[in-house]
């Protein structure tokens, strides 16, 4: 699925609707260059998927944030600062990739040997432009086997 966002306020929406189709044991890896809005749009899903917190600060020093959802958990992770898959996984990440869990990986795409063939791709890039436009592309199925 493929998607112009003119504004963060279209991005949250985008978000909000992506959200409604994720259930617990969905792994997403959203990728785009620093500060396109890989946040924005994870705090959007989060919220949308009934995380209260008033904060949701990027993970890029901590790593993973853990929320209460109203119908899972979730993970948030970013593995800018990482070095490689090896690294990652010693985190323990793969414990995120199955229920009761939702997982939301910024920069995955540093360890994709890691991830499952079922893992939705989020890729947002800017538009030639328009400074304030983003294109996302939504890759992948939410589809159940």
């Amino acid at each position: 699925m493929n998607f112009l966002s003119r504004n963060e306020t279209d991005t949250i929406g985008i978000a909000n609707d992506f959200a409604a189709s994720l259930q617990a044991g969905d792994v997403v890896a959203l990728s785009g260059e620093l500060g396109v809005g890989k946040s924005v749009f994870c705090r959007a899903l989060m919220r949308s998927l009934g995380v209260q917190d008033e904060a949701l600060p990027s993970p890029t020093f901590a790593i993973i944030q853990e929320y209460d959802g109203a119908i899972c958990k979730l993970a948030h992770m970013d593995w800018y600062r990482l070095e490689d898959a090896d690294e990652i996984e010693m985190l323990g990440v793969r414990d995120y990739f199955q229920p009761p869990w939702i997982c939301l990986i910024e920069w995955a795409e540093r360890a994709d040997r890691l991830l499952s063939d079922r893992v939705i791709h989020v890729e947002i890039r800017c538009v030639e432009h328009d400074l304030d436009a983003r294109a996302i592309n939504i890759m992948g199925s939410t589809s159940r086997p």
